[in-house]
């Protein structure tokens, strides 16, 4: 997981917020979310790859009584952008086991996680489409069922795009691609690219159908880098998320008074 961002779209001096995966919500910081969410999923072990004011984060793992479920990885030089932070995280992503690659500043509901780790694509992204055109997100491009351009900026024809949502599930043999491409980067001084692109290079260059999507629309989520994501934050997704929560403690207590399957 990327946290190790100053936040600086933010809009206030660095100096003066936490790092956004420590942002509260509801009492909670983001991390506590990740935490619950991808331990109820199932989730071996979440490797924090932070910089930016890292003791903070940290003394939050302390504070959650975290330390058998949280590892942190420290990129020296966070500073430079998110390719060097996953480039940090490079011994995590050379593995025998799909992984999962998220952004660490995203508030969202678990049934995000859900629906990655139980795709049946090998390779999954989550696409939204209902977002708003521009600039700043990140854009999944699909024409006749498959990814065509995976980036901010569109020069291709397609069928329709979505926002990613910042989520990435990989087997073993993509994650090692993304990671060789992440260092082919790094050689060619190009450490203010963002990491996307990394991913983007193995995805079209891959067989098609290696690389697909989760169509996520209408699901509660989003990403916080402004201090307007803030406010929708507080204003409209936590509340979804803690309506959703309940829906599913009502089910399962449900189902375990009828002595029915339980699930997380």
């Amino acid at each position: 997981m990327l946290a190790a961002g100053i936040g600086s779209r933010l809009g206030s001096p660095a100096a003066e917020h936490p790092p956004k995966v420590l942002l509260r919500f509801d009492g909670k910081s983001l991390l506590q979310f990740h935490i619950e969410i991808l331990k109820r999923r199932g989730i071996d072990e979440l490797v924090l790859g932070v910089g930016y004011r890292h003791q903070d984060i940290e003394r939050e793992i302390d504070a959650l009584r975290a330390r058998n479920f949280v590892r942190t990885v420290f990129n020296v030089d966070y500073e430079e952008g998110n390719i060097v932070t996953l480039w940090a995280l490079r011994d995590e992503l050379r593995c025998v086991e799909p992984v999962l690659l998220m952004d660490a500043d995203v508030l969202y509901d678990e049934t995000l996680v859900e629906r990655l780790v139980d795709s049946r694509h090998q390779n999954c992204l989550l696409l939204d489409r209902g977002f708003d055109p521009g600039d700043e997100p990140v854009k999944i491009c699909v024409r006749d069922g498959e990814i065509v351009e995976f980036r901010k900026w569109l020069s291709v024809e397609f069928d329709f795009c979505g926002e990613s949502v910042g989520f990435f599930k990989l087997s073993a043999e993509a994650a090692r691609k993304v990671t060789a491409q992440t260092e082919l980067y790094l050689r060619q001084g190009r450490r203010h690219e963002p990491y996307e692109e990394a991913i983007r290079d193995v995805l079209l260059t891959s067989p098609r159908g290696a690389f697909a999507f989760e169509d996520i629309t209408g699901m509660a989520w989003t990403e916080i880098d402004f201090a307007a994501d803030v406010e929708r934050a507080n204003a409209d997704i936590l509340p979804r998320i803690l309506t959703a929560e309940e829906d599913r403690s009502l089910v399962m207590t449900i189902e375990r008074d009828r002595g029915g399957p339980i699930r997380p």
